[in-house]
C-alpha cells in the first residue's frame, strides 16, 4: 500500500505549501512540550500539579495532535487534498482549542468557575466543528476504501464535548461520591472515547506503513468489530459510572478491552509478517500493550472497589504515560520526519535521528512505567525516585530527537536549494517507507540488554542510599556469649494494621538462635523490628519483607517497633527462653538482652532542658506571619497539602524531625464563608502512613480521612455548613504524635456580617515532647536534635508550648498595632492535649466569640450599655473562637497563655502598640 504521510506526488510549491500548514499547525503541540517541561522541573512551587501536567498532556500535546494529524490522515486515506483557502478555518479551530485549554487552566488554578466554563465549552465547540469538517469532507470525497477510519475520526470527535461537559461539572460543589462518579465517566469519554478511538482507528493504516508490511486482509473486518466495541464500552462506562453501578460498569470497560485488544491481535498479525524495527514500532505497540491491560485492570478495581473510589487516580500513570505519550511519542517519530519533506534520503536520515537507541528507549520507559505504576510500598521509596526519573527522562528524550531530526530536514532543503541554483541537482526515487531503520550502533538485542541493566541499576541506587527501606536485615550480635545448641529456630512474623505484631510472644529452646522472617501487612504505614541487643529489621514499606538474625536466645528478648509512638500503642513482642518442657528458663546473668535499652522512644535528655528561652530564633528561622488575609470572595477553594518530614526549629537551639504539611511546623491555614467548598489533596511524600481530618466539614470519615501510604494521594472534599475557627489534624494513629510532631492547622468560616477590623491576627498553641534521637533511628534530616517522645505525651509532660509552631518567635517579632485600632485575634487549641486561657497582660475584651457563638459583644444581650468585659478565652483541646480589643495607650503587650506553667513553656508573645 502507499504511504499514507504521501497520498500524491505535489510540486515542489505544493509541497512547501504542505509542510508550511503543518508547521503552522503544530506550533502549539511544541508550545505545550515546553510548557510541560517546565511544569515537571517547578512542579513543587506550583498548585494542582498532577491535574495540571495531565492535562497539559491529554489537551494540550494529544488532543492537539489529534486534530492535526486526524485531518492530515482524512486528506490521505480520501486522496481528496483540501483547498488553501480552507487552511485558515482548520488552524482557527487548532489554535481556539489551545486557547480554550490555556483558559481552562487559569479557570482551575484561579477557582473562577465561570471561566473555566467558558473554557469547556469553547474546547467543546471546536471539537464538534473538527467533527463535522471531517464528516463533510467525507461526504464530498469519492468513495474510499478506509473511510471507515474517518468516519471513526468524526465519532471520536464527538466524545470530547461530552467529556468537556463532565469536567466542567467536576469543577464545581460536588459531594465526594459524585466527584468520583463524574471523573470516571470523564476519564471514559475522554481518554477511552476520544483518544482511544481516534487511536486505534489511525492504526488501522499506520501501523503496516511504519513496518513497511503489506496490511492484512482482515484487517477492516476486524476494525469494524473492534471499533464499536470501544465506542459502546467507552459510553458504556461513562453511563453506569454516572449510575454507580459498579458490576455493569467494569463489565462496559471488559467490552471496551475486548475492543482494544482485537485492534492489539490484528497488529501482532501485522508484526509476524514483519517485526517492528524500532523506536516507533515498539513505542506504538507498548501504548495499545498499557491500553488494554490498563482497561482491564480499572474494571478489576471498579468491580472490587467500588465506582466511588480513586480508580481514576490511581491509573493516571498507566493511561497517560504507558498508552497517551508513548502512543504519540512513537507515532510522532514515524510522521514528522515523514512530512518534513527534503526527499526520500532526507527522510531516511531524519528517521534514523528520530530511531536512535530507539529499543533502548522503549526498555527504560516500560520497565520504568511498570514499576511505577505498583501499589504504593511495594518499591522503597529512593527506589520509586529514581525510577520516575531515569523512566521520564527516556521519555523526554522524543523532544531533543525532534529538534535533530528536524535539523536534518532543513539542512537537506538547504542543499536542495542551492543544488538547484547551481544546476546539480540529484535525485533519489527511493521510497521513504522503504527506509530501513539506522543499523548504526548497538543492535536492538543489546539496547534492550542496556535498558534493562539502567533500571536494575536505579534500583540498586535506591536500595543502596536507603538499605533499611528495601528490607535488608542490620543484624546485631548476639545475645548472648552463652554457648549455643547450634539449632535454629525460624518464625514468620507479620506488622499488622491495628499496630500489633503477630505473634507478639516467641517461645525459643534456650541456646538456639532466632531467625524471624517479617512482613508489614500494613497497607499504609512503615513498621520496624528493633530488639534490645540491637538486631534490626530497619523500616519496612508496606508490603516489605526482612529476615533478622536475633543471635542466641539465653534470657528474655524484648522488641518493639520503634517508629515514633507506635511501641506505645503495644507493638511489641516478647522473645522467651524456654526448657525441653516448654517452661520459661529463669535469666541465667545480666547480658542486655531483656529491658528497653535503647528504646528510640526516650533516649538521652530532653533537648528542652538546655533551651534558651530568652534567646532569639536560630539564625535562618524566619518567623511565621500571624497576620490573617480576609476570606476571598471565591466559593471553592483548592489546595494541595503535600506531607513532608523535615527537619524544623521549635525552639532556640532546638530543631526537630517535624512531621509536616507542605514543609510547615502547623500548616497552611484555609479562610472562608459558610457554603464555601474545600477541595484539599493531600500527597504523602514521607515515609510513612499520614491522613488528614478537616473538623470543618461534617463527612464520613470512611475514605477521606483514611491513611495513606508513602507515594499515595486522596482528595477531600467537603462544604463548610457552619462557622468558627476549626481544628484540621492528621488522624492517624498515634494521633497524639502526630500531631506533636507537627501535622495540624486551622480553618477559618467565617460569621456572617462578621465586621471589619483594622487588624486580624491568627494564634494557634500547640505543645511538643521532645526526646533526644536514639543512634539506631535511621533517615534523620540533617540538623536534627530530638523527636518526639509519646512516654511524655502520655505522662503530660510537654517539652515546650508554643504559638504558631515556635516557643520563641513572637518574643523577638512582636504583633504591631496603634493605638485606637481595632484588633481581632482568632485563637485555637490544637493540642495534642493542652487546652490554653488566652489573655493580653494590659487589655481587656469587648467581644469574645468562642465555638460559633458570641460569648460577649458591645451590643449583645446580656451586656446592658455595653460595659461588660472579658479577662480571657479559655479554649479545651480543638476548641477556638476569637477576640477584640482596643489598645487605649502605646506600649509593649504581652499575650499569654494564662496557664503560667505553659506561658513559661513558650506559650506567650508581644504585641507592640505605637504611633
Amino acid at each position: 500500500m502507499p504511504p499514507i504521510s504521501a497520498p500524491q506526488r505535489p510540486s515542489t510549491s505544493t509541497a512547501r505549501k504542505g509542510r508550511s500548514w503543518h508547521r503552522t499547525a503544530g506550533k502549539p503541540v511544541r508550545w505545550w512540550l515546553v510548557a510541560l517541561v517546565i511544569v515537571i522541573a517547578a512542579h513543587r512551587w506550583i498548585p494542582d500539579t498532577r491535574w495540571l501536567m495531565v492535562h497539559m498532556v491529554t489537551l494540550g500535546l494529544i488532543t492537539t495532535s489529534i486534530m492535526v494529524w486526524s485531518q492530515h490522515f482524512t486528506e490521505a486515506l480520501l486522496h481528496h487534498k483540501l483547498p488553501d483557502s480552507d487552511r485558515p478555518r482548520q488552524i482557527v479551530r487548532i489554535y481556539g482549542v489551545t486557547a480554550g485549554t490555556a483558559l481552562l487552566i487559569v479557570g482551575m488554578l484561579a477557582n473562577w468557575w465561570w471561566l473555566t466554563v467558558i473554557a469547556a465549552t469553547v474546547i467543546g465547540v471546536m471539537l464538534t466543528w473538527h467533527g463535522l469538517a471531517l464528516l463533510a469532507q467525507l461526504r464530498t470525497a469519492l468513495p474510499a476504501r478506509f473511510g471507515l477510519t474517518v468516519r471513526w475520526y468524526a465519532t471520536a470527535a464527538f466524545f470530547l464535548p461530552m467529556g468537556a461537559v463532565f469536567g466542567a461539572i467536576l469543577a464545581r460543589d460536588l459531594s465526594a461520591t459524585w466527584h468520583s462518579r463524574l471523573l470516571l465517566a470523564h476519564q471514559a469519554v475522554n481518554v477511552l472515547g476520544f483518544v482511544g478511538l481516534t487511536v486505534c482507528a489511525t492504526l488501522l493504516t499506520l501501523w503496516p506503513t511504519i513496518l513497511r508490511t503489506r496490511m492484512r486482509d482482515d484487517a477492516v473486518r476486524l476494525s469494524r468489530i473492534a471499533l464499536p466495541l470501544m465506542a459502546a464500552g467507552s459510553l458504556l462506562a461513562a453511563v453506569f459510572a454516572l449510575l454507580g453501578t459498579a458490576p455493569l460498569t467494569a463489565a462496559a470497560l471488559l467490552l471496551y478491552a475486548a475492543g482494544a485488544a482485537t485492534v492489539g491481535w490484528l497488529m501482532l498479525r501485522t508484526g509476524m509478517q514483519r517485526r517492528p524495527e524500532g523506536y516507533m514500532g515498539w513505542s506504538v505497540a507498548s501504548g495499545i500493550a498499557w491500553l488494554v491491560v490498563t482497561t482491564v485492570l480499572a474494571a478489576w478495581l471498579v468491580l472490587t472497589r467500588g465506582v466511588e473510589t480513586s480508580v481514576a487516580q490511581s491509573l493516571t500513570i498507566p493511561f497517560v504515560a504507558g498508552f497517551l505519550v508513548q502512543t504519540l511519542f512513537g507515532a510522532m517519530s514515524y510522521i514528522l520526519p515523514s512530512t518534513m519533506g527534503g526527499g526520500p534520503a532526507t527522510v531516511r536520515a531524519s528517521l534514523a535521528a528520530m530511531n536512535r537507541a530507539g529499543v533502548y528507549r522503549v526498555t527504560v520507559a516500560n520497565l520504568c512505567i511498570a514499576l511505577f505504576a505498583l501499589p504504593a510500598g511495594v518499591l522503597p521509596s529512593w527506589v520509586r525516585a529514581l525510577v520516575s526519573i531515569v523512566g521520564a527522562v527516556a521519555l523526554a528524550a522524543f523532544i531533543p530527537l525532534m529538534i535533530s531530526s528536524a535539523k536534518v530536514a532543513i539542512a537537506a532543503r538547504r542543499r536542495a536549494v542551492a543544488e538547484r541554483a547551481a544546476g546539480t541537482t540529484t535525485t533519489d526515487h527511493t521510497g521513504a517507507n522503504a527506509a530501513e531503520p539506522s543499523r548504526r550502533g548497538m543492535g536492538a538485542a543489546t539496547q534492550f540488554l542496556a535498558g534493562v541493566l539502567t533500571v536494575l541499576l536505579a534500583i540498586a541506587a535506591g536500595i543502596a542510599v536507603a538499605p533499611q527501606s528495601a528490607g535488608f536485615s542490620l543484624a546485631g550480635g548476639n545475645s548472648s556469649s552463652a554457648e549455643g545448641t547450634g539449632e535454629t529456630t525460624e518464625v514468620t512474623m507479620h506488622a499488622r494494621q491495628d499496630m500489633r505484631f503477630d505473634p507478639s510472644e516467641i517461645r525459643v529452646p534456650q541456646g538456639n538462635r532466632l531467625v524471624v522472617h517479617l512482613t508489614n501487612d500494613d497497607p499504609t504505614t512503615v513498621h520496624d523490628l528493633v530488639f534490645a541487643n540491637g538486631a534490626t529489621s530497619g523500616r519496612l514499606d508496606p508490603g516489605a519483607s526482612a529476615t533478622v538474625d536475633v543471635g542466641v536466645i539465653s534470657n528474655r528478648l524484648e522488641g518493639w517497633c520503634s517508629v515514633i509512638g507506635h511501641r506505645s500503642m503495644g507493638m511489641t513482642v516478647d522473645v522467651i527462653p524456654v526448657d525441653a518442657q516448654g517452661q520459661e528458663v529463669t535469666a541465667t546473668g545480666t547480658d542486655g538482652s531483656h529491658g528497653s535499652h535503647g528504646h528510640a522512644e526516650h533516649t538521652g535528655t530532653d533537648p528542652a532542658q538546655a533551651a534558651d528561652f530568652n534567646a532569639a530564633p536560630g539564625e535562618g528561622f524566619t518567623t511565621r506571619s500571624p497576620e490573617l488575609a480576609p476570606a476571598s470572595n471565591e466559593t471553592v477553594h483548592r489546595m494541595t497539602l503535600d506531607v513532608q518530614e523535615v527537619a524544623r526549629e521549635v525552639a532556640p537551639g532546638v530543631t526537630l524531625d517535624a512531621w509536616t504539611y507542605n514543609g510547615q511546623y502547623m500548616g497552611p491555614t484555609l479562610r472562608g464563608k459558610v457554603g464555601d467548598t474545600f477541595e484539599i489533596t493531600l500527597t504523602n511524600g514521607g515515609t510513612m502512613g499520614h491522613s488528614v481530618d478537616f473538623h470543618a466539614g461534617d463527612i464520613s470519615p470512611d475514605q477521606a480521612m483514611r491513611t495513606i501510604a508513602p507515594g499515595e494521594s486522596l482528595v477531600y472534599r467537603f462544604t463548610a455548613h457552619r462557622s468558627g475557627i476549626w481544628l484540621y489534624h492528621c488522624s492517624t494513629m498515634p494521633m497524639s504524635s502526630h500531631v506533636a510532631a507537627g501535622m495540624f492547622g486551622a480553618v477559618i468560616i467565617d460569621p456572617p456580617n462578621l465586621p471589619s477590623v483594622d487588624r486580624e491576627y491568627l494564634l494557634v498553641q500547640s505543645e511538643t515532647y521532645l526526646a533526644a534521637p536514639s543512634p539506631d533511628q535511621p533517615d534523620l534530616p540533617e540538623g536534627v536534635n530530638a523527636v518526639v517522645n509519646p512516654e511524655k505525651i502520655a505522662a503530660k509532660q510537654p517539652s515546650f508550648t508554643m504559638f504558631n509552631g515556635h516557643a520563641t518567635q513572637y518574643m523577638h517579632d512582636p504583633l504591631t498595632a496603634r493605638p485606637g485600632e481595632r484588633v481581632r485575634i482568632w485563637v485555637l487549641a490544637a493540642g495534642p492535649s493542652e487546652g490554653l486561657s488566652f489573655h493580653v497582660v494590659g487589655g481587656q475584651f469587648d467581644t469574645v466569640y468562642k465555638e460559633g457563638a458570641y460569648q460577649l459583644s458591645p451590643d449583645g444581650p446580656g451586656n446592658p450599655g455595653g460595659t461588660g468585659g472579658a479577662q480571657a478565652l479559655d479554649l479545651a483541646p480543638a476548641q477556638g473562637g476569637f477576640v477584640e480589643l482596643d489598645f487605649r495607650e502605646p506600649g509593649t503587650y504581652t499575650f499569654v497563655n494564662h496557664s503560667f506553667a505553659e506561658a513559661e513553656r513558650g506559650a506567650r508573645g508581644l504585641i507592640r502598640v505605637q504611633e
